[in-house]
């Protein structure tokens, strides 16, 4: 284990977007599976849904992991390398916050979440939408079904891991970290993605819209 520590941190500093790259891929299908495996047992053990593939065997779908791992590899990888490198820079140089402060550590939390975050979950369900060959109106629709309730449930639990991601992670290593935590979110984003629409996300929806009308009212 310390020898594959060692050699994954030699091929950050020589090749540091490409290793970004390609760990980020391959975490992102191995959570692909994962999700698969979720849905397909959740599934399985809901009687009152009365599906007539609920009793097949659990059989990988590659090509969706293949188009997930992509999304890895294009997007969470490269934008996420130069992400967290810029945040980084910005805060310390821009803003001139000591590192590792409180208010350095709030500030990036708080930029992270309004920027990143709602951009990984736009651009994760437009993929994916696109890539099973939906039409804009389609992948419009699955957008809205699927957006909030991630938010929401991700709003939670985020900030949490990023707090400990910039007060205590080098940057160099932030984004591997953060990848070990999506491996179980890219799991929980293509749950998300595969229940449609399923009642526990009109739940969710009823209680924004529901405030937003006490707001209004």
């Amino acid at each position: 284990m310390l020898r594959l520590w060692k050699w994954y941190q030699n091929c950050l500093s020589v090749h540091p977007v490409k290793t970004q790259v390609i760990s980020s891929g391959l975490i992102w299908g191995l959570g692909d599976v994962s999700a698969q495996a979720i849905t397909h047992y959740t599934a399985k053990t809901q009687r009152h849904h009365h599906r007539p593939d609920k009793n097949k065997e659990f059989a990988i779908n590659w090509r969706r992991v293949a188009t997930t791992s992509l999304f890895g590899f294009a997007f969470v990888g490269p934008i996420g390398h130069f992400w967290y490198e810029g945040l980084d820079r910005f805060i310390r140089l821009r803003l001139q916050m000591q590192p590792k402060s409180l208010r350095f550590v709030a500030t990036k939390v708080a930029l992270d979440g309004i920027i990143f975050g709602p951009l990984d979950l736009l651009v994760f369900f437009t993929y994916m939408g696109y890539s099973t060959g939906k039409d804009t109106a389609q992948v419009v629709e699955g957008v809205k079904r699927d957006f909030l309730p991630a938010l929401l449930l991700e709003g939670g639990i985020w900030p949490i891991v990023q707090v400990a991601n910039f007060r205590y992670i080098p940057v160099r290593y932030q984004l591997l970290y953060v990848n070990f935590f999506c491996l179980l979110d890219s799991s929980f984003l293509s749950w998300i993605e595969q229940q449609e629409d399923a009642a526990w996300k009109q739940w969710l929806k009823s209680i924004v819209r529901l405030k937003e009308q006490k707001e209004q009212g």
